[in-house]
């Protein structure tokens, strides 16, 4: 394939995935309507039990079949190493070696006809290794062994059979009303190898460890407990929340059987201080006006090095956020109870998420500044971190590329900020990547929507001025000027996290195929900050991709290597890819391309680490 300009349009690439039982979505006779104020795209279903592919990628069918194999289940496993084949190119003579972990849903569909939502999909992990010596890269494949995974799936049958049913899916048949098997801890979303430990993350619980060698599951790994907190909470008092608090926790703790605590799934890496930065909240935060976070700092051996407490006055939910030199920052995804979906919910006819609705009742993004060491600040000059700085627009934030700060020599303090967000009209919680609950179908036009440029997720750059007392001077919330297209999983250099940055790299899409103009994405986009210039690779027709993570090997902020996988839907096939960031925009940019053996095709991956050997 071929790189590109980026002022040309190559035509729309969708992914393939997989050969074992497929999730079984069936054709809809007509689109489910779009959730949202902006009107979808209409794709009416195809019969998806046909094998042929079509050969207009444009058809309506043709998109809508496209997108179900980026959904499709993989119950097959490689659980023994294999060397990938590589089909173009070759491996770098530089290229590092390390394994590069991706995870994501592996299975969506039961054998009792039940379909999940792809964030209730079980976790499976991929592993590609590379040997600098020998130039090979092995490939494994393994489910995570969760507790919901040890009891749906039976093994000597290989049948699976879905008893959880997840934060965001209902199950077909089966008990309903009294279900409490709702926190479905499937350690999907995503990896992360710190000091000896490999872990999975899911937004609602605990990781889970993995043996790096084998990918076999060790068991629940517990970092949210050890090291002394400090709690920045100075009203301690029992008002009205807290006495609320108190009620639900023996429901959500003991009925429910939520853990008390959630660790978000997004971590950060602190490259200058060489620490792990983690976030948690505590489970019923979720339906009060209130939100404690817990900022953990971990050394290479996990032990605690720093952990405080933040109660924020606020009804929000965030699922990845910010930190720099001196602050951690949390952007205030407003949300709200919905009464009487959550009567749905508790009796089993929606999903449990449909307790929650985001919150547009102020135009404004409440952004929090919380202080990483207040220990340090002078006194007299502490900020307030209660009251949010309010960027002049709504927006809700998804993934965070990456944020420094400028100190200036009269002691003002720019801060800077590079992440994805969309807009409260679209965003729908049970309606991500598509998903109907009602159909057990994934419709491709709810994330398609016509002028879905400024509604679905798309970058922007955060600016905040303060002045020497860290007051507020300023904040804008851009779209980046050079790159408005839909764009997602923003991803930097990780030994220039924290740091200033030049370079950001993004999933992204041309919007050449008329039918899937926004999502699934088939381009990496490079852009350079200090130039205001975008500069793209794009894989083909019928082709998609996932989020691109950075291999460096020098000191060079675009020194190293870009991985991403590609999912080629019209060959049925899933590759490795090695990108040069330094000739995206050339014709030379796709440094080697390795297949994945046709019988281990695997489901779209949500985030991925780079682990050097």
């Amino acid at each position: 394939m071929q790189t590109k300009l980026v002022h040309n349009t190559p035509t729309y690439i969708p992914p393939p995935i997989r050969s074992s039982p497929p999730v079984q979505v069936q054709a809809p006779s007509s689109p489910a309507p779009a959730p949202t104020k902006p009107r979808a795209i209409s794709i009416s279903a195809p019969d998806t039990r046909r094998v042929a592919v079509p050969i207009e990628p444009d058809d309506p069918k043709a998109a809508y079949y496209d997108y179900q194999f980026l959904f499709f289940s993989q119950r097959s496993e490689a659980t023994q190493p294999i060397t990938l084949h590589i089909m173009h190119g070759d491996i770098p003579v530089d290229f590092p070696s390390g394994t590069y972990y991706l995870t994501g849903p592996g299975l969506l569909s039961d054998d009792h006809g039940s379909t999940v939502h792809p964030l209730d999909g079980h976790g499976y992990l991929r592993a590609f290794t590379f040997d600098k010596v020998s130039k090979d890269v092995k490939y494994m494949a393994k489910y995570i062994k969760t507790e919901a995974q040890v009891e749906e799936h039976d093994p000597e049958t290989n049948e699976w059979k879905f008893t959880h049913r997840g934060p965001f899916s209902v199950l077909k048949g089966g008990k309903k009303v009294g279900n409490t098997k709702v926190m479905k801890n499937v350690a999907n979303t995503s990896v992360l190898k710190w000091g000896e430990k490999l872990l999975c993350m899911w937004e609602g619980g605990e990781p889970y460890e993995i043996q790096a060698g084998t990918l076999d599951t060790i068991g629940r790994y517990n970092m949210m407990d050890g090291g002394d907190l400090q709690d920045h909470d100075q009203n301690h008092r029992a008002d009205v929340w807290e006495v609320a608090a108190t009620l639900l926790k023996p429901i959500l703790y003991g009925v429910f059987k939520m853990p008390p605590r959630r660790l978000l799934s997004h971590y950060k890496v602190d490259s200058s201080r060489n620490r792990l930065l983690t976030v948690s909240c505590n489970a019923e935060d979720m339906l009060l006006p209130r939100s404690n976070f817990t900022f953990t700092e971990y050394d290479t051996n996990f032990k605690v090095l720093k952990k405080q407490n933040f109660k924020i006055p606020d009804h929000l939910m965030i699922h990845d956020w910010a930190f720099t030199d001196t602050h951690y920052i949390v952007f205030a995804n407003r949300i709200k109870l919905d009464v009487l979906g959550s009567m749905a919910a508790v009796y089993g006819v929606s999903p449990m998420i449909s307790a929650l609705r985001v919150n547009p009742s102020k135009s404004t993004s409440p952004i929090y500044l919380i202080p990483r060491f207040p220990e340090k600040l002078p006194k007299g000059k502490e900020r307030d971190w209660r009251v949010p700085i309010e960027a002049p627009s709504q927006l809700w934030f998804l993934h965070v590329g990456n944020a420094f700060e400028v100190r200036h020599a009269h002691g003002n303090l720019d801060i800077q900020i590079q992440a994805a967000a969309c807009s409260y009209q679209w965003f729908n919680f049970s309606k991500l990547f598509g998903y109907d609950w009602q159909k057990r179908k994934l419709d491709p036009s709810i994330m398609n929507v016509q002028g879905g440029n400024d509604l679905l997720p798309h970058l922007v750059q955060v600016s905040i001025k303060l002045d020497s007392e860290y007051k507020c001077q300023e904040c804008d919330v851009k779209p980046m000027k050079k790159w408005k297209k839909s764009s997602d999983f923003p991803a930097t250099n990780p030994a220039f996290s924290g740091k200033k940055n030049k370079y950001l790299y993004a999933a992204t899409t041309l919007g050449s195929r008329k039918t899937l103009p926004c999502f699934p994405f088939d381009t990496v986009v490079k852009l350079d900050l200090d130039t205001d210039s975008a500069q793209t690779w794009t894989a083909g027709t019928r082709r998609f991709i996932g989020e691109p993570i950075f291999v460096p090997k020098g000191h060079k902020e675009d020194d190293g290597y870009l991985l991403v996988v590609e999912y080629a839907v019209s060959l049925h096939r899933c590759y490795l890819l090695i990108l040069n960031p330094k000739r995206i925009g050339a014709d030379d940019a796709l440094v080697a391309r390795l297949e994945i053996p046709s019988h281990l095709n695997f489901p779209l991956g949500f985030h991925g680490f780079w682990a050097p050997t």
